[in-house]
Parts: structure tokens; C-alpha cells; sequence
């Protein structure tokens, strides 16, 4: 009977080791990150969607984080950048095109759900910060609370900034300021309605009649932009209304100019980029952001044998592409500091110095545009200016302006 006793303890032991052993060997394999459901991961991906102005920078910037193997609480974080204008980035959280959880658990999602969950983005970076209030109205309206903040560590916070200048062909832009004295909205709009064309603006007739460049307001949100500098210089203000876009007279003036552009229609959402391109036959000049006539200024001069001449407005419609941290619980709290990490990473003195390289304007205070041979310092010649001394910054639209605007434009530029 002892001997069986302990041949008997002698086997649950060797059990309880065997099971010990095994629980250690998972826990040392585990990885360290949980899901919200308890399911275990060895990577936090950051989904961050944004806006093309900056994708360029951003996408590099990602892939040089991936590559440092960055960590939060010992698991690599893996950003994936995703680029999207933020005109199409608003449509789609206004429709709920990502899928929010609403009333419901993960646990009661049927597969196709999962799929798309897994896809939400955890960070949102359009090209300003009123897309973005845009956006958390109508989740707060939708869901009771707030999705995107303005205070605390998760706010809403700039990257690098932007604005609109004008980028006009040298040669254009000599007969212009010697014809009008100056360049703004309403010299454009004289020079595209003049019936005999350049030469009647003392330009050769070679030229033939004076061409806007324009992106697409349904494409891009420089486009939408543009629209409302015109609009802002037409009052002489910085803000306008639904009422100001409605007037019949401002309208005629706007379609003036508009039907200038050459195939707005079908244009690209790229814009400088066809500007370089395609040179003339695109267009004479036309109101576009910095850094994307920056980026392109060389090829423009090597293809056409003309830099730009660059003319800053009077009212400065400026872009700060916030780097906006999703607050719902389709992502996870991991997640989200994860982002917090990329974020960092993108305001840091080197990143941030990349950001001027591709004539963007910094965030970091401790970085200068004019530090070193960059695109503000080479092309200072052509009119760029390292510092903007103008305050009067054109107000972004709401709503309501918005969608006037664009309605405006499909009724009757779109197709035209």
C-alpha cells in the first residue's frame, strides 16, 4: 500500500511539472501586447491616413520608424500610412465609411465587420485642422461625445505647416505685374477674360489666352481653397458667408475665373506636380500650396526653361496638417499611444528637417528654413519667402460654406 501511495504522488508531481513547465514555456513565447478582447499580439499596427500634401514625408517618416523597430512597453509598433486628400478623408467620415462600433461589442461582429474594424484608422493628419472640426461634429451629433480632441495629451496637434502662394512662369509673370502693377484675384480675372488675349496684356501671341492653374475642388482640397481665397479677396475679408457665395454677381465673377482653367473637369488632384509635367499647356500660373510648387520647382525649370515667380497673397490661407489621434473604442488604447510615439517621431529635429527638404514648414522652433542649402533658400530669387510677415489668415469655411461651394462648382464649372 506505501509503495503505491507513493508511486501514486510520484505521478501527480511529475504531472505538475510538466504542467508548470509548459505554462512557463507559453508565458516566455507570449507577446506582451493584449487586444481589447484578450486576444494576444506581437505588434501594434498604427493605421495613419493622410493627406497628400504631406504623404510623401509622412510615408518616409514611417518607414524610417519601422525600420528603428521602435518599441511601447517592449512590443514593436508598425505604422502604415494610407493616403487619402481630406476632402474624400471628410466624405468618408461623414458617411461612416470606416465603421464605428456604435452600440456594439467586438464580440458580436460578424467577420466582414472584423475585417473592416481591423482597417479603422488610428490617427487622422488632413490638411487643416477645420476638417477635422468638421468631422467631430458630426460624430458628436452621431454618437453623443467627442472622437477627435482639442486639449489634453491626445489633442489635435500641427505637424508642419503650408500655405497658398501664387506660382506663376516667369515671362507671365513680368508682363502681368508690368501691365497691373500687382497680382491677385482680380488681376487674374481680368487676364482671363480679356478678349484679345496675352497680346492685349503686352505678352506674345504665341501665348494665346491667359490659363489658371487650379486642383480640382473635387479632388483636392486646395482646390475647395482656392475658391474661398478668390472669394475672401472679392470682399476684402477673411471670412465669407452662404450669402457671399450665393450672390449672383460674385458667382458670375468666380465662373469667370474658373473657366479659365484649362480641363478642370478632368484635372488631376496632382496639380504642380502636372504643372511640371506638362508645362504650358496646363497653365500660366495659378494659386497652389508652397510646398507642392516647391517640390517641383526643379522640374518645372529643367523641362521648361522658366522658374515661377512666386506672389504671396494678402489674405494667407495657411495648412497646419494636425496630427489627429482617433478617441473611439475601435482602436485601442495601445494603440493610440503608439501613435502618440509616431507623433514624436514626426515633430523631432531630423524628421522635422526632412519636412523642409520637401518645402514643407516646420513645427520644431528649433528648426529654420533657411538652414543649409534648401528649397526656401534656393528658390529665394523667385519671390519665396522664409518668413510671412502677413496676419491676415483667410478663415476656413463651415459647413455650410463648404457644401455651397462645391455645389456651386458642379453646377456650373464641373463638365463645362
Amino acid at each position: 500500500m506505501n509503495r503505491t501511495r507513493l508511486l501514486f504522488f510520484a505521478i501527480i508531481f511529475a504531472a505538475l511539472v510538466v504542467i508548470a513547465g509548459s505554462l512557463l514555456w507559453r508565458q516566455t513565447k507570449a507577446p506582451a501586447t493584449t487586444l481589447q478582447t484578450g486576444q494576444k499580439r506581437d505588434r501594434i499596427d498604427v493605421r495613419v491616413l493622410t493627406s497628400l500634401a504631406v504623404e510623401p514625408w509622412v510615408r518616409g517618416a514611417a518607414e524610417q520608424f519601422n525600420r528603428e523597430n521602435h518599441k511601447l512597453d517592449g512590443v514593436p509598433v508598425h505604422v502604415q500610412v494610407i493616403a487619402m486628400d481630406g476632402l474624400t478623408a471628410l466624405g468618408k467620415w461623414d458617411r461612416d465609411a470606416f465603421g464605428t462600433l456604435g452600440d456594439k461589442d467586438r464580440s458580436q461582429l460578424t467577420e466582414p465587420e472584423k475585417t473592416q474594424l481591423a482597417q479603422f484608422p488610428t490617427v487622422w493628419i488632413p490638411d487643416s485642422r477645420y476638417l477635422v472640426e468638421l468631422a467631430n461634429a458630426t460624430y458628436k451629433t452621431r454618437l453623443g461625445r467627442d472622437v477627435f480632441l482639442t486639449d489634453g495629451e491626445y489633442r489635435a496637434r500641427p505637424i508642419a505647416l503650408s500655405l497658398f502662394v501664387w506660382g506663376i512662369y516667369e515671362s507671365r509673370a513680368k508682363v502681368l505685374l508690368a501691365h497691373y502693377g500687382k497680382l491677385d484675384w482680380q488681376v487674374i480675372h481680368d487676364a482671363a477674360t480679356k478678349k484679345g488675349g496675352w497680346p492685349e496684356l503686352g505678352g506674345e501671341a504665341a501665348w494665346g489666352y491667359f490659363k489658371l492653374v487650379v486642383p480640382n475642388p473635387l479632388r483636392n482640397v486646395g482646390g475647395l481653397a482656392a475658391m474661398v481665397a478668390a472669394a475672401g479677396e472679392y470682399y476684402n475679408r477673411p471670412n465669407i458667408s452662404v450669402a457671399d457665395v450665393t450672390k449672383p454677381a460674385f458667382q458670375k465673377w468666380l465662373s469667370d475665373i474658373m473657366h479659365s482653367v484649362t480641363d478642370l473637369g478632368g484635372g488631376s488632384s496632382y496639380t504642380a506636380e502636372d504643372f511640371a509635367l506638362f508645362g504650358y499647356s496646363i497653365g500660366d500660373g495659378g494659386q497652389l500650396l508652397e510646398s507642392d510648387l516647391l517640390q517641383n520647382m526643379d522640374g518645372i525649370k529643367s523641362r521648361w526653361g522658366e522658374p515661377l515667380r512666386f506672389i504671396y497673397p494678402p489674405y494667407v490661407t495657411w495648412f497646419d496638417f494636425p496630427f489627429t489621434v482617433w478617441m473611439g473604442p475601435e482602436t485601442t488604447a495601445q494603440e493610440k499611444n503608439a501613435a502618440l510615439l509616431f507623433e514624436q517621431y514626426l515633430l523631432s529635429e531630423p524628421v522635422q528637417k526632412l519636412a523642409v527638404a520637401q518645402g514643407l514648414r516646420p513645427i520644431n522652433p528649433k528648426i529654420s528654413v533657411t538652414d543649409g542649402n534648401t528649397l526656401f533658400t534656393r528658390w529665394q530669387a523667385q519671390g519665396v519667402l522664409p518668413i510671412v510677415k502677413r496676419a491676415d489668415a483667410m478663415r476656413f469655411p463651415n459647413r455650410d460654406i463648404l457644401q455651397s461651394l462645391l455645389r456651386w462648382f458642379q453646377l456650373n464649372v464641373e463638365g463645362q
